[in-house]
């Protein structure tokens, strides 16, 4: 049954906690000024110094989990089907909190919303490519 949860629900949820953190919850705008605060700095090569915040750990750590949810998608198990479905019901209430909640409309959150999206996408397609190799429509006898 673990293979039915959408693990972009992980990252969604961590955001959602970090948001909840605040004061102020679902209405606070302080996401945002959290989101980007420096976590630490890498000294390049290059002499230059990458500061990384904890809306950066966030987008590389779902672009992972999206990697693993896109070769989730090519199995065509009976248990995909309810994983597309989850992962529709996932990208609705990202889509939502994106729209209504204040501490939801930052680019970090809407990334996320995309990389749901793209995972609701990628399923539904690769389904239907799968399923039309299934089928058979020559005119052999």
């Amino acid at each position: 049954m673990f293979a039915a949860f959408p693990l972009l629900a992980l990252p969604v949820l961590i955001y959602n906690l970090i948001v909840l953190t605040f004061a102020g919850g679902f209405g606070s705008n302080a996401a945002q000024y959290r989101l980007a605060e420096q976590l630490f700095t890498i000294h390049m090569t290059s002499k230059a110094d990458w500061v990384v915040s904890l809306g950066d750990l966030l987008l590389a750590a779902s672009l992972v989990v999206l990697f693993v949810e896109l070769l989730k998608s090519t199995t065509s198990r009976k248990i995909a089907i309810i994983n597309h479905s989850l992962s529709m019901v996932l990208f609705i209430l990202c889509l939502v909190e994106f729209l209504l909640a204040p501490a939801f409309g930052t680019s970090v959150f809407f990334l996320l919303t995309v990389m749901v999206l793209l995972d609701v996408l990628a399923g539904f397609i690769v389904t239907i490519v799968s399923a039309r190799r299934d089928v058979d429509f020559s005119d052999a006898h």
